[in-house]
């Protein structure tokens, strides 16, 4: 078996230590460690964090393979720091059987970039009608136990209480993409200001907010979990906080374009920032980045939505929805929770690897950096800025909306089960 040794590498940001890892697991984590033996990877002034998991990535596979394959977003997955990705059901054909989940499953075991654990739909091809086989994709080899509509919302509140019911058997979780469809209609963007100045459809807070109202109080009903996917607004953010005050069982997550962009950039008429649900005010923005701090919202989760060039180079209404993100999300975090002070790099590893992991029970990952636990470990040199540049991406896809941008931090190396699958920023 191989060894690692990670020397003089800052811990969750903490003092310099050095990390061996041998085989698939943490050796030992201490100062001076020897390095008979082990490759040594030098690390002083960067930060080792627990491997990234997201808990919301669309692979496209099986279906829309020219967008992503399991193969290509695993490996965006590992360049961006992540070793556990959950990949979303709004495939072709969706994964809302038994059989579906588990070739997803298979092909991320075959890939070998990173763990992908599928993500079964909580209704018969989305449609909202008709309960998925929810308890056969449990039982499956791929084990489900995260279940969402994304892309649509569960928007029956009788079909939503009986998957509440139905998941809190085996301890699942229903992720709501919480968009009420009557109050949507037609629109293109956030409801406000800019929207009436271009004079495109509006989007409001609302039909957002209404959903997250009362799927809070349909899983208290019930004693189950709900999990607010993208969370984008102030109000919901306080019906969340509401939520949690009560003891409901409610988790929610941010994606790092909602931490950083607002909806002016849609005065561009450039389809990048078009974006389900879009993007939000300044106002809504600071609200989001001040409740993943004091963490009534839980997570970070990429919401990662590659697209093909076709799909996105064409007139701002006929462009898909989504931007891509795995590569840039620990930058965008760093930008602005990290060198705003909102958050410390402990408090990253909480709400991008611990928090996430917990949330959809991802064995193995989620761990501490410490002797005895498996070695899925990510390195980053946050000195590093530079601009994004999408040609160099590993995803499918380019629709990324900081092409150009300055960002901060760098992922240079990720380890999955101590096997080396990122070496200086290089995939192997």
């Amino acid at each position: 078996m191989s060894k690692t040794l990670i020397r003089g590498a800052k811990v969750l940001g903490g003092e310099p230590q050095d990390v061996l890892i041998d085989g698939d697991v943490i050796a030992e984590v201490g100062t001076g460690l020897s390095a008979e033996g082990a490759e040594v990877v030098e690390a002083g002034g960067k930060v080792l964090l627990p491997g990234l998991v997201d808990l919301h990535t669309h692979l496209r596979e099986p279906g829309r393979e020219d967008s992503e394959t399991v193969l290509t977003g695993t490996r965006a997955a590992a360049s961006g720091g992540y070793t556990s990705v959950f990949a979303m059901a709004n495939t072709f054909p969706v994964a809302d059987t038994a059989g579906v989940v588990e070739q997803v499953w298979r092909l991320g075991q075959e890939s070998g970039y990173c763990d992908v654990q599928p993500i079964g739909a909580v209704t018969v091809g989305l449609e909202g009608a008709k309960l998925a086989e929810l308890g056969a994709m449990h039982e499956s080899a791929a084990g489900v136990t995260v279940f969402s509509d994304d892309g649509k919302c569960v928007h029956d509140a009788v079909i939503m209480r009986r998957a509440l019911e139905y998941v809190k058997a085996f301890g699942g979780v229903v992720a709501q993409h919480a968009q009420e469809p009557r109050l949507t209609e037609g629109a293109q963007m956030n409801e406000g200001v800019v929207s009436a100045e271009l004079g495109l459809g509006g989007w409001p807070a609302v039909a957002e907010e209404s959903i997250i109202a009362r799927d809070v109080l349909l899983a208290e009903h019930v004693g189950s979990r709900v999990h607010i996917c993208h969370l984008s607004t102030a109000g919901s953010v306080e019906i969340v906080r509401w939520a949690k005050s009560r003891g409901i069982d409610v988790t929610a997550e941010v994606t790092p374009h909602h931490l950083l962009l607002t909806d002016e950039l849609v005065r561009s008429y450039d389809p990048v920032y078009k974006v389900n649900p879009p993007l939000r005010t300044e106002r809504d923005v600071h609200a989001l980045r001040e409740a993943l701090a004091d963490g009534t919202i839980d997570i970070v989760a990429t919401d990662h939505a590659p697209h093909p060039h076709e799909d996105k180079d064409c007139e701002w209404a006929a462009a898909a929805m989504g931007m891509v993100g795995l590569e840039t999300a620990l930058s965008v975090v760093q930008e602005t929770m990290v060198d705003t002070g909102l958050l410390d790099w402990a408090g990253v590893a909480d709400r991008m690897s611990f928090k996430p992991a917990r949330i959809g029970r991802a064995t193995g990952h989620g761990r501490p950096v410490s002797a005895g636990e498996p070695a899925n470990l990510t390195l980053v040199d946050t000195a590093y800025r530079g601009r994004v540049d999408p040609a160099g991406f590993a995803s499918r896809s380019r629709n990324t909306p900081y092409e150009g941008r300055e960002l901060p931090g760098r992922v240079t190396h990720t380890w999955l089960r101590g096997k080396a699958t990122l070496v200086d920023g290089k995939l192997t």
